[in-house]
């Protein structure tokens, strides 16, 4: 079989571990078989030795053997894949390798080294070429010991600085890297090292020495090495530069972010410090936005070039800071920081100013600090960025639309590399990106304030004098995502010392809902005038709401707003203590009783204005001295579906009940109980504590229908006027007093009722049975009557009729406080 001195320094250099060696002559015929590929093939050495190599292969491969032969000859050697039959008749896939075995002297050999497939991972290699592999690979290779202390590292390794592979041996991370966290990837280390398992695709950031300026990112793995007897020699790991990548993911969640973060409410000033927020630390470590003043008021930018030599002021609207919390160096330049709202003044040639004019951005990338005309490198400067340690900036305009709103500037203090053209990329996105949510925001500002101010002015300014009911009452608009609606309180003076209590809410929000919102506070105030019962006022206000939307159905949106709308309304009689109400879709009123408890009036709801329907009615409920009102529009109990409507009762039972030092308070108290400070809808709560006239404030005759009764009611109303202590009324109620006793015996049937009410006015009343209105007449110069209204409306302050459904009331008031001469 021959000697395998040969086979040993073959098996050396080739560095193949279990091979099954054999020896092949010149032509390719074994010369030489061993144990080893006895056991492989299956085929004892007398069968095998003289025997061709193509009778060893499979019928594929055996017509490749001359090819292979003149192959070997030529280049020294050959390696593949063969299939070999074995002896008994199955074929193997074998990786084989053929070398010079040719000694000095004798005739050529080779040396034919097989492996079985089954039993390898792959094509077993020379250590050279795995050498070549990993020396040559672009990723950085290296080797520590259990020390973790570099024993080899390839070529591609000194891409991130440190030196060539000679100058590491014995070194640790932290010798060659000072600007990574050895400490965290040593941990990784020591982790394989310990436990045996793999760690694949651990990331780290940091600054290496070929960049010493730059923050770069890597994806680094670790695999503990063993010897052969299994102990660990130590860890092989790889690093993979990812900067790119990494990059490209944190400008991803940063616009992503944005896109969560900025523009959530219609807040300007609260969208601009968003821009700031989310810029801050992730691309810039200071950003300062500012605005146009007119914009922050909600007004269209000046137009015009910024060419002037004066500075120019904007308004500081967001400010964020990486070391916001900071002391030292940071802290003193936040005491001389432009505040948030802030007037900013930047000179007229300064990068901010130039930016704001062109609508184009501007980068500087220096690493020294910044030259004043950034405003950056003195106390007081624009901007409140005086830091010496500031080093680059961008300037982006804010823009949306094609028009200019003003500037953000962004700094770098902390990081030492400069701004690159991919940041300056990322600013204008996430600027475009707010520019947009700041004009939405203008817009709803400027439409926001217009009816903010169109429905204060149509809500009470102040309400009236009176001393039928303490009120008070609270409004609260919806928040900006749903903008200002409908709902309106109003307390109305009547004859008689009455009062109508109202609360109504239109559907929608915005400027037509604050104007539907007027149009029907005028109708009712308009009706309350005539004197008419709750359900009628609310019967003639739904006609009027339907009429105006089948006349100006053609106008889309024109009267059609107060479709839906809803009333409350309430008149209470100071005299009496009796309170009748009616409502068109709208929640019935609580009363708070003198002892605190709470209840709610059983009314019966009508249809909600325009809609069409049941008729109106009207409940008649007597209130004890002290009781309170509470008309409120349904936004003050808005919770969502799933609050029932006896939970919401309980809800402002308890707010109710709770006790306060004023009706003032007490109203605001229950708002602030119940509403959020951002409500989705409005909410208006009138309050109103009821009171009772004295019996020494009324004073009431029954008379007959008699002409003769007149004097006698003169004298009796005289009388009565001398106790009251108004003697100088005497002469003018005498007068009225006698002529609307003589209207009501002239034009009614039955008994008449004198009333004089003594209330902030003397108020004089004549009920009759009668169904005919008085009218206001002018009789010629040689007429003999028709001038007793005329004189009663020349000698009082007012007068009216009013219908009960028994008859008519006929009034008239005097002022207390200015008596006619």
């Amino acid at each position: 079989m021959g000697t395998f001195e040969e086979y040993e320094v073959s098996r050396r250099r080739f560095d193949v571990a279990d091979a099954a060696p054999l020896l092949l002559d010149a032509a390719g015929v074994v010369t030489s078989w061993s144990a080893d590929a006895q056991r492989l093939l299956a085929y004892p050495a007398a069968e095998a030795v003289g025997t061709s190599l193509a009778d060893l292969l499979t019928a594929e491969d055996a017509g490749r053997v001359p090819h292979l032969v003149e192959q070997w000859r030529t280049n020294g050697g050959w390696a593949g894949l063969l299939s070999v039959r074995r002896g008994d008749g199955r074929p193997v896939r074998v990786m084989v390798r053929i070398a010079s075995a040719e000694e000095s002297r004798g005739p050529s050999r080779w040396l034919m080294l097989m492996s079985e497939m089954a039993e390898a991972p792959g094509w077993d290699m020379r250590r050279t070429v795995l050498e070549q592999m990993v020396a040559r690979s672009p990723i950085g290779i290296a080797v520590v010991d259990t020390d973790l202390r570099y024993v080899w590292s390839n070529t591609a390794l000194a891409q991130f600085g440190g030196g060539p592979p000679e100058r590491r041996l014995g070194l640790r991370l932290v010798d060659i890297q000072p600007g990574l966290d050895s400490d965290a990837i040593e941990a990784q280390m020591r982790h394989a090292l310990t436990t045996g398992e793999p760690v694949i695709g651990y990331e780290h950031v940091g600054s290496v020495r070929s960049a010493p300026h730059r923050e770069t990112a890597h994806v680094m793995s670790f695999t503990r090495l063993d010897d052969e007897r299994g102990h660990p020699m130590g860890v092989y790991y790889t690093v993979v530069d990812i900067t790119a990548h990494h990059r490209a993911r944190q400008r991803l969640a940063l616009l992503d972010r944005a896109g969560e973060y900025i523009g959530r409410g219609l807040d300007l000033v609260r969208t601009a410090q968003e821009l700031a927020d989310v810029a801050v630390p992730a691309l810039a470590d200071l950003v300062v936005v500012d605005l146009l003043e007119s914009v922050l008021r909600g007004a269209e930018p000046a137009p015009g070039p910024l060419d002037g030599t004066e500075p120019v002021r904007l308004r500081r609207a967001g400010r964020t800071s990486a070391e916001a919390g900071a002391d030292g160096e940071e802290g003193a330049a936040r005491a001389t920081a432009v505040g948030i709202g802030d007037p900013a003044a930047y000179p007229p040639d300064s990068p901010q100013i130039r930016c704001l004019a062109t609508g184009l951005s501007r980068r500087e990338e220096r690493r020294e600090p910044l030259p004043r005309e950034w405003g950056a490198d003195s106390p007081g400067d624009p901007g409140g960025t005086s830091d010496p340690g500031l080093h680059s900036v961008m300037v982006v305009p804010v823009r949306a639309r094609g028009v200019t709103l003003g500037v953000t500037t962004f700094f770098r203090r902390h990081r030492q590399e400069p701004f690159e053209e991919e940041d300056l990329s990322l600013a204008e996105d996430l600027v475009s990106r707010a520019a947009v949510c700041v004009d939405n925001a203008r817009r709803y500002t400027r439409e926001r304030d217009a009816a903010l101010a169109l429905q204060r002015n149509l809500l009470p300014h102040r309400l009236p004098d009176q001393d039928a009911v303490e009120v008070a009452a609270c409004y609260r608009p919806a928040n900006e995502l749903t903008g200002l609606g409908g709902d309106w309180y109003d307390v109305i003076p009547l004859s008689g010392a009455r009062v109508a209590l109202v609360v109504g809410e239109v559907p929608g929000h915005g400027i037509e809902a604050a104007a539907a919102m007027g149009r029907l506070r005028t109708a009712v105030r308009t009706l309350a005038a005539l004197d008419l019962p709750p359900d009628e006022v609310l019967a003639h206000l739904d006609d009027l709401v339907a009429r105006t939307a089948q006349e100006e159905s053609g106008t889309p949106g024109a009267g059609t707003q107060e479709v839906g709308s809803g009333c409350l309304y309430v008149v209470h009689d100071p005299v009496d203590g009796r309170c009748s109400m009616a409502a068109a879709g709208h929640p019935a009123p609580a009363v708070v009783r003198p002892d605190g408890t709470v209840m709610f009036v059983e009314l019966p709801q009508g249809p909600p204005l325009g809609a069409g329907g049941r008729p109106f009615e009207s409940v008649e409920v007597t209130l004890p001295e002290g009781s309170t009102l509470a008309l409120y529009t349904d936004g003050l109990l808005a919770r969502g579906e799933e609050w029932a409507l006896e939970t919401d009762r309980e809800r402002l039972r308890r707010a109710l009940e709770r006790s306060a030092s004023s009706l003032d308070q007490r109203c605001r108290a229950v708002v602030n109980d119940l509403v959020p400070a951002r409500p989705l809808d409005d909410v208006a709560l009138l309050m109103a504590r009821t009171r009772r006239l004295g019996a020494d404030q009324v004073a009431s005759w029954e008379l007959p229908a008699d002409p003769a009764v007149v004097a006698d009611a003169r004298k009796a109303a005289s009388r009565r006027l001398t106790d009251w202590g108004l003697d100088e009324l005497a002469f003018t109620t005498e007068l009225v007093v006698s002529e609307l006793v003589t209207n009501a015996i002239r034009h009614a049937s039955g008994p008449i009722l004198l009333r004089l009410i003594k209330d902030r006015t003397l108020i004089c009343e004549a009920f009759d049975g009668g169904a005919t209105a008085p009218h206001l007449r002018h009789p010629r110069t040689m007429d003999e009557g028709g001038r007793g209204l005329l004189l009663v409306s020349q000698f009082t302050q007012r007068w009216g009729t009013r219908f009960l459904p028994e008859g008519k009331v006929i009034w008239a008031e005097q002022s207390l406080t200015d008596p006619p001469a």
